[in-house]
């Protein structure tokens, strides 16, 4: 009796095959060793009862039990081997569960090519309107910084509104003026203080303050934009942010000084040289009027026109090469011009001479002008040092590497525009240490930062680096500046002390016959000037008096006599303005039958607590 092969033929996949209890189709050698359920061989046939033989398959031929069965193509034949044990080359298990990988879809979406950089070179509105808003948050926050500042009208203050309201009745009225005051004035009595009158009479004494406020905020502004013309906006708006919260910015922006216009007729004129660079040469001469009405409304203006006069050139050169030497020319023959003609046409030189060139000098130390110096702008001035440092390194001002391939200023250019706007904020410390006086020296320092913000910006942006990479770096440096000009100025608007109480005690006391004695006469010739006028005060610095017997006296002498003929009907002493002089005119009164003494008024200032005396006469 013969056997039958057994083969198999594939069937559809059964996803419940791997549950079947008889074991799967393949053992671990590969052969099949049973023949699957349902398929019987008839004797006699090649192929399944019931079935034809499947596409692809041939149907096995009979058994021949001298030759065997012949191989199937497609099967890996042993002779050795029965044919149904043979190794099947049937589709696998995997075969049929594992589907043919689907072809890639097309993407929904082409990526559009990237321009090559983040940071265009080329101007935009959108930048130009996010560099407006962040200059608008810079001028908010010194607007914010100076408004904070309060106290009464320091002596200062209080003698330009005087001579400006004196003035302003001269003007309109014809009346006579008490004093000179051109002749010891360091500014023209007839520019600032006559404006700064009006306002005051109009809005009083914070009126007064917010005019210097408006001419501080506009500095900041014109910095901004010459800045930005001379660089880029992120060196504008890094240089404008470091100079708006700097001691003499926050101080001048609320101070009843002709400093605040002075400084911003310097940044005007900047301002027209820089943005006229492209124009014809002949347009630089707009800036002349306005640098000579800067020197007009504070002489020490004048230390800065070299500055202006060579930033002519420097602007100039990239655009018209030697042409930029006769823009520099015509504005130097523009000043000089006007400065003769006003200087000659009025009355002004004697007050020059006495308040700028023949000022005299005092008692300070350089190493202590220069340590005040280095505190109220030294960190500004190393930031500028390092950013024109920097510039002369590497000229290139944007991330863009399409910068590398543009026409850039020499080293030579660069080296000079740092040299000159850099070291314009040293003029100013070094005629106060010529003259040895710490006087206005604070405001001062902030005309010389105005001309070193530009690259005080520039030394901002090289620390932060480039695409903002260290930010902190910038925070830090502007937020220590930040806490430095607020703690100065918050110390130097408590100098002087407040003066309210003692005008309500004198008030009723003085009129327009007497003759009054006052270590700061200018503080209540101001808010008593419906009362007094200015001739009627003395000071405690220079007096000259002839006594009864006629007998000259100067100095302490002269104050010595004076009271004890009962010269004055008043007496006010601080104890601050001429400590010296006060202690001989307060000896001078103890058991002097001719005063007695009206009040003893404390008072808290900056350096301590001290104290208002007030003596009035009795007979």
């Amino acid at each position: 009796m013969s056997s039958r092969p057994e083969y198999y033929v594939p069937q559809p996949y059964d996803p419940y095959a791997d549950d079947d209890p008889q074991g799967g189709w393949f053992n671990s050698d590969g052969y099949v060793p049973r023949r699957p359920q349902g398929y019987e061989t008839a004797q006699g046939h090649g192929t399944p009862q019931g079935h034809a033989a499947p596409q692809g398959y041939d149907a096995p031929q009979t058994y021949d039990p001298a030759q065997g069965y012949d191989a199937p193509q497609g099967y890996d034949h042993d002779p050795r081997t029965p044919a149904y044990q043979q190794q099947d080359d049937q589709p696998t298990y995997a075969l049929h569960t594992v589907a043919e990988p689907a072809a890639p879809a097309e993407p929904g979406y082409t990526v559009p090519e990237t321009p090559e950089v983040g940071w265009d070179m080329a101007a935009s509105r959108r930048r130009a309107w996010v560099s407006r808003a962040v200059l608008l948050c810079v001028l908010a926050v010194q607007a914010v910084l100076s408004l904070r500042l309060s106290n009464t009208a320091f002596q200062d203050e209080a003698l330009y509104l005087a001579a400006g309201h004196a003035e302003l009745q001269h003007l309109l009225h014809g009346t006579p003026l008490p004093i000179d005051y051109g002749a010891y004035f360091s500014g023209s009595p007839q520019l600032y203080p006559v404006l700064a009158a009006a306002v005051d009479g109009r809005f009083g004494l914070t009126g007064a303050r917010v005019l210097s406020l408006a001419f501080m905020l506009g500095t900041t502004a014109l910095l901004y934009s010459f800045t930005r013309r001379l660089f880029n906006e992120r060196a504008a708006l890094a240089g404008a942010a470091l100079f708006a919260v700097v001691q003499s910015t926050v101080v001048m922006g609320y101070f009843a000084t002709y400093d605040a216009a002075a400084v911003f007729l310097l940044a005007l004129a900047t301002w027209i040289v820089v943005r006229t660079d492209r124009a014809p040469v002949a347009a630089v001469l707009l800036a002349a009027p306005v640098a000579v009405l800067a020197v007009g409304v504070k002489y020490a203006a004048a230390l800065y026109l070299p500055t202006i006069v060579v930033l002519a050139l420097l602007t100039g050169w990239p655009h018209k090469g030697g042409k930029a030497f006769l823009r520099m020319l015509l504005l130097a023959l523009g000043i000089g011009a006007l400065l003769a003609a006003g200087m000659y046409s009025t009355d002004l030189l004697d007050g020059v001479r006495q308040t700028t060139t023949n000022r005299a000098h005092g008692s300070d130390s350089a190493a202590f002008l220069l340590q005040r110096s280095a505190q109220w702008g030294g960190l500004m001035f190393l930031t500028a040092v390092g950013g024109a440092l920097s510039y002369v390194r590497r000229s290139r001002m944007n991330e863009s590497p399409a910068a590398q391939r543009l026409g850039n200023p020499g080293w030579r250019w660069r080296a000079l525009l740092g040299l000159v706007l850099c070291g314009t904020a040293l003029l100013a410390p070094a005629y106060q240490m010529h003259l040895g006086t710490v006087v206005s020296l604070f405001k001062h320092v902030g005309f010389g930062l105005l001309f070193a913000a530009p690259m005080a910006g520039v030394g901002v942006t090289r620390l932060i680096g480039a695409h903002f990479r260290y930010p902190q770096l910038g925070i830090m440096l502007w937020t220590a500046t930040l806490c430095l000009g607020i703690q100065q100025a918050d110390w130097r608007f408590g100098v002087w002390p407040d003066s309210s109480k003692m005008i309500q005690v004198i008030d009723s006391h003085v009129d327009r016959k007497g003759h009054y004695l006052a270590s700061t006469p200018e503080v209540p010739v101001y808010y008593l000037r419906d009362k007094t006028s200015h001739r009627q005060w003395q000071g405690v610095f220079a007096l000259e008096y002839t006594d009864r017997k006629g007998t000259y006296h100067k100095g302490d002498a002269a104050y010595r006599a004076a009271l004890r003929d009962g010269e004055f009907d008043l007496i006010v002493l601080d104890g601050l303005t001429n400590p010296r002089v006060d202690a001989v005119v307060a000896d001078a009164v103890k058991g002097n039958p001719h005063y007695r003494l009206l009040a003893d008024l404390p008072f808290r200032n900056s350096s301590g607590t001290g104290h208002y005396r007030i003596w009035v006469k009795t007979a």
